[in-house]
């Protein structure tokens, strides 16, 4: 089965280098990426949520974010890491989350430990559940990642503790996770790459074969750090994850604003994917048959 051959994959690729994942929000942005030679996708719950016109507090449904990361897994063919917020509930939906991630296409996903309703890592004003509550929806967790892909599907405990507790907290909650099970941490809302590199050191001393990744959103609290200092330092992945949305949104809203303007798409031509473009990304020739998915890597 394609999905669960992604999920060992995907675990072969982390330990083989720093992968740089970007996010893919749709399946259109999964084929490009996988045309630019990018080896996994990253689906990010602010992109997807954005995406469908509302904030990143919890608004999108498990259904919602599953019919995401089916259109992009098919369309891409890679493996994907996907946002799972708090896990869409206690402890009973974490398991329900992990096994409906896992049958439409991801290769793993991350849970937070933040108070539902949440909020972007990097605003402040977040509120945590107790460390106990977090371990004991990873336990879960992994324990549905053993029944529905003999553990291969990846479980990443995110924590926010940096922002509202200080760094000890957030190396403190880490390794409680990796105790729970975690396969991955994502300390969220670093400040510096000091705080980068000490965090890493601390786990990679507790356990050298535990995944680390890196968030290098915009607009953040982390300032811009290149894929190889983040490799240096001994984080297995770096996700880009609102970076395509924001890009296109811009392009939009400057398009249709030249459209007002001119009353013509003439001057905004040559900014355009040409018809031909678009059909090499969905891999198709007019008058040939189209098999679906026709997945940009099989």
């Amino acid at each position: 089965m394609l999905f669960k051959q992604n999920c060992s994959l995907f675990r072969k690729l982390l330990s083989q280098k720093c992968l740089m994942m970007p996010g893919a929000y749709n399946g259109m942005v999964g084929r490009q990426c996988a045309d630019n030679g990018f080896e996994a996708l990253y689906i990010s719950g602010a992109a997807v949520t954005a995406s469908s016109g509302v904030p990143d507090i919890g608004m999108v449904t498990l259904d919602g974010f599953c019919k995401t990361i089916k259109d992009v897994a098919l369309a891409s063919g890679l493996p994907i890491l996907a946002d799972a917020d708090t896990g869409f509930g206690e402890g009973e939906m974490c398991s329900k989350t992990v096994w409906e991630y896992f049958i439409h296409g991801a290769s793993g996903l991350h849970i937070e430990d933040q108070v539902f309703p949440k909020r972007c890592g990097h605003l402040d004003g977040k509120e945590l559940v107790p460390s106990d509550v977090m371990e004991k929806k990873i336990q879960i967790a992994k324990n549905a990642s053993v029944q529905c892909s003999g553990g291969e599907f990846v479980i990443c405990a995110r924590t926010d503790a940096r922002g509202t507790h200080g760094l000890d907290e957030c190396i403190k909650r880490s390794k409680a996770y990796m105790d729970a099970g975690a396969d991955m941490i994502f300390p969220e809302g670093l400040h510096t790459k000091e705080e980068m590199a000490i965090v890493a050191k601390e786990l990679k001393s507790k356990n050298p074969n535990i995944y680390l990744l890196a968030n290098m959103t915009e607009f953040g609290k982390t300032p811009y750090i290149s894929l190889k200092e983040f490799e240096q330092m001994g984080y297995n992945c770096v996700i880009y994850p609102v970076s395509t949305l924001r890009i296109a949104s811009k392009a939009i809203d400057e398009f249709l604003k030249q459209l007002q303007k001119d009353e013509s798409q003439v001057n905004s031509v040559q900014n355009m994917q040409t018809r031909k473009e678009l059909y090499s990304t969905l891999g198709y020739t007019p008058g040939k048959e189209w098999y679906f998915p026709n997945s940009k890597k099989q």
